[in-house]
């Protein structure tokens, strides 16, 4: 059976002497698919099968394995492939769509997510520290790990002085409220641009400015939520970092 959907090239590892095995957030949700010949010179679908890629795929499905046949490419991003700072960031953002996807299950504003992310990226419509933990935050918010930001989880105030965010629970503690476990410290106009980015149109995420110690709180709360929350490390993010020194 054939079918054809629009997807994002997530992952593509090698396979077999000229193929390669992609991984592809689509509409319907994440697959895996053979990319067969892909790696040949001259294969009509190679530009489609790479990482970072948005295209319009048709399938052919057998057992539940899917192999690509035909393929068009609709967008490559191709400034990042220029970049390796920003096209290693846009990785580290696969990798983050990939581990919060799931195999065949419809996340559409994920697929949203990650395209506006790599859009803005490779535009340079923002700067990419900001990219990075607007998309960090709203990613968690779309797979269910949304932090609760209204007001102090022991006393219910709501206009925190020195807000803390307990990472694990993602709850707000107030100075004088106990916060056990982990957490950071948040600035008012650091916590206002969290609650912007888990609660604005997907197109109007992006948009507000902080100073600068306020950015860096929001920089820091973001990425560091997002670790405790997926409880994991990530490689490319590593690898990111290792490229701003």
């Amino acid at each position: 059976m054939y079918k054809t959907l629009r997807g994002l090239v997530l992952r593509e590892v090698k396979y077999k002497e000229s193929s390669k095995m992609l991984t592809v957030l689509t509409e319907e949700g994440k697959l895996s698919c053979e990319g067969r010949g892909a790696m040949r010179k001259g294969s009509k679908i190679a530009g489609a099968a790479q990482q970072l890629t948005w295209s319009e795929l048709t399938l052919f499905e057998n057992r539940g394995r899917y192999t690509l046949t035909e393929a068009s490419v609709l967008e490559d991003f191709s400034a990042l492939r220029e970049d390796f700072s920003d096209f290693a960031l846009g990785v580290y953002f696969a990798e983050l769509l990939e581990a919060v996807s799931d195999e065949e299950y419809p996340n559409p504003a994920l697929l949203t997510l990650g395209l506006n992310a790599l859009y803005a990226l490779s535009r340079k419509l923002y700067g990419a520290e900001h990219i990075k933990a607007c998309f960090e935050l709203r990613l968690c918010s779309l797979a269910g790990f949304a932090p609760e930001l209204t007001a102090c989880a022991v006393c219910g105030e709501q206009n925190i002085e020195r807000p803390r965010l307990n990472l694990r629970g993602g709850v707000l503690h107030c100075a004088e409220c106990a916060c056990e476990g982990r957490s950071v410290q948040l600035c008012a106009a650091s916590l206002a641009a969290m609650r912007h980015v888990v609660h604005a149109d997907a197109k109007k995420m992006y948009s507000f400015t902080l100073d600068e110690p306020s950015t860096a709180r929001f920089h820091y709360a973001a990425e560091e939520f997002t670790l405790c929350q997926l409880d994991r490390g990530f490689g490319t993010l590593q690898y990111w970092k290792s490229l701003q020194i």
